[in-house]
């Protein structure tokens, strides 16, 4: 199915009566989700992304702005009557229903020539359990489960009236590294055998990178970029993004363009062909980096971190937006710092400039 949003906005009352100005939680906001795809919300906390979703589902009335699902207006329609399946970041399940009856409950509420019988229904309950693997739990209590298995039987129970659209809001956030690992690998396998188009709200970037057809980026309501996962990394359209996705986070320094060329204090980093003088922030990827004591980039050292494969080196600059630098170099290679400096080259592909007033990017020949 289909989704389309077209300028979407939601504003609440402010919380403080004294302040007159509305919140806005999403603000104009206009995309289209492909049939069968998952797309991945991310934003800091409070950008808005569960007001999308909320908005998407029916739990709330946009300001402005209307939904479609495919080619129907289901702006003001019910959240019953949208054929939507959301699983929540608490699980939301009935303690004192089994497995099967928290999955078959959804089922019992139909009505009208959607009503099933109890056979029917049964059938329904195994094909969820199973797409999930969790057939040979029915029996248990959710008290009697772990997180993941509990998560996996809320998304069965979101699954058993096969929606149209299934949304997700923060669905892994309350399990551990590993069992968040294994979950995400299971929502991308179950999506893709599904065909269900999926909104995948979360505020890891991580997570949504992973399992994400595409990934929409917000901020303070407003989306700011939308595209598959790897081309909003490596082509982020402001310092925000950039910021945002990549772990370890982009390295962002102050310098200038000059005569094109790109200077972190006195020194040229880099080429800027065609670029026009001025201040911008030079963002660099942490494997954006090459040791090499002629390098122009020389910073304080501070120390280095074995990560098996890879090596991060920790360091300083004066012209560094932060607290340390984290390059990422092959292990294989060495670090010899001198006087407690090391120096670098850098590679120009994992470069990005931006303007240093507007914090947009800047495109420069390299």
């Amino acid at each position: 199915m289909k989704i389309v949003l077209e300028h979407l906005t939601k504003r609440f009352p402010n919380r403080n009566k004294k302040i007159k100005d509305e919140v806005i939680a999403v603000n104009d906001f206009n995309f289209t989700i492909p049939d069968g795809k998952l797309i991945g919300l991310l934003g800091p906390s409070g950008c808005g992304k569960s007001t999308a979703l909320n908005l998407i589902c029916g739990l709330e009335k946009p300001t402005e702005g209307k939904i479609y699902f495919g080619d129907l207006d289901v702006t003001g329609l019910a959240p019953e009557k949208r054929g939507v399946g959301l699983v929540f970041q608490n699980y939301a399940l009935y303690p004192h229903l089994n497995v099967r009856e928290n999955i078959r409950f959804p089922l019992e509420n139909l009505r009208g020539d959607k009503k099933l019988t109890k056979e029917q229904m049964e059938e329904k309950v195994l094909e969820a359990a199973k797409l999930v693997q969790i057939d040979g739990l029915l029996d248990r209590k959710p008290n009697e489960m772990s997180g993941g298995q509990q998560q996996r039987v809320a998304i069965a129970r979101a699954l058993v009236k096969r929606p149209q659209v299934l949304l997700l809001d923060e669905p892994l956030s309350n399990l551990d590294a590993r069992l968040r690992l294994q979950t995400r690998e299971e929502l991308k396998r179950i999506q893709q055998e599904t065909g269900i188009t999926t909104v995948f709200v979360t505020h890891d970037q991580e997570e949504a990178m992973s399992i994400s057809d595409t990934i929409v980026v917000m901020k303070d309501g407003v989306l700011q970029q939308m595209g598959r996962p790897q081309e909003i990394y490596d082509e982020p359209i402001n310092l925000f993004v950039a910021k945002f996705l990549g772990t370890p986070q982009i390295n962002v320094f102050e310098g200038k363009i000059s005569g094109e060329k790109v200077f972190i204090d006195d020194k040229a980093v880099m080429d800027a062909k065609g670029a026009t003088d001025g201040e911008v922030y030079v963002a660099i990827r942490p494997e954006g980096f090459v040791v090499d004591e002629n390098g122009p980039l020389t910073c304080s050292f501070i120390n280095r971190e074995v990560m098996g494969r890879d090596t991060s080196v920790v360091a300083h600059h004066e012209r560094f937006l932060g607290e340390t630098i984290r390059a990422i170099i092959p292990s294989e290679e060495v670090i010899e710092p001198k006087e407690g400096r090391v120096s670098f080259s850098l590679k120009p592909a994992k470069v990005r400039l931006f303007d240093r007033n507007t914090e947009e990017r800047i495109r420069v020949q390299v």
